[in-house]
């Protein structure tokens, strides 16, 4: 995980200094960018391992270069924002991030956010190597193959992010059991829960626009009322 690279985009240069002397401290290798225009150059230029993302910058904010950089990466992306209104932050996760933090931030945890992410990407790819033997989860049309980080719906590819994959795959493993959201996020994020969290929630609703036919009454991810989620058996 030493070396990884990552992208800070933020129009302030203080805030963009000081995540590099923490990011630096522990062995990663950072680029810089002052909006979303100069990071989609970049991306286009380097190979990046994490992107951590302002929302409110100029010429392109985050929310706008977060659609459009997914539609060709998957790499990890934690936002970071003013705004700290769950709808805020659902907004955010929805446009893609996979974390979201608010100004002003403790830069220890920001670190840990950081290395959380970059541990289940980190796997991803190193799972695509060729000479692992497959192991794949199948319910039903959905198929899981967790040596490769890919997903079918029948014939069709589902693109998820990390964190949504990891999600999918707790659930899948244990089907018919129950996950809180905060059990959920703790085995996910490795990290403790907070109450108001709605991070889980967001990306479940994520992860059923991907993989279901009809979110309203899915087929996949079952939503047991004031208890959490399971995936059927």
């Amino acid at each position: 995980m030493r070396d990884a690279r990552i992208l800070v985009v933020d129009d302030e240069k203080e805030i963009r200094d000081l995540i590099e002397i923490y990011l630096k401290n522990e062995g990663f290798h950072v680029l810089h960018a002052q909006d979303g225009v100069e990071a989609l150059h970049i991306l286009s230029q380097q190979d990046v391992d994490l992107l951590i993302l302002d929302v409110m910058m100029p010429r392109m904010d985050g929310i706008q270069a977060c659609l459009k950089i997914r539609e060709a990466k998957h790499m990890p992306i934690l936002m970071l924002s003013a705004k700290s209104q769950d709808l805020d932050k659902i907004h955010g996760l929805s446009t893609g991030a996979d974390d979201y933090m608010t100004k002003p931030f403790n830069p220890l945890e920001l670190v840990a956010r950081v290395k959380s992410q970059l541990r289940r990407y980190l796997l991803l790819n190193n799972a695509k190597s060729p000479t692992q033997d497959h192991d794949e989860i199948e319910i039903g049309e959905l198929l899981i193959n967790t040596s490769t980080h890919e997903v079918h719906v029948g014939e069709r590819e589902v693109k998820l992010t990390p964190t949504e994959f990891s999600i999918l795959e707790l659930l899948a493993r244990h089907r018919g059991m129950v996950f809180s959201a905060e059990r959920i996020y703790e085995r996910v994020w490795e990290e403790p829960f907070y109450q108001s969290d709605n991070t889980v929630m967001v990306h479940v609703r994520k992860i059923r626009e991907k993989i279901e036919e009809n979110t309203r009454a899915p087929r996949y991810i079952k939503t047991v009322w004031g208890v959490g989620y399971k995936i059927e058996s």
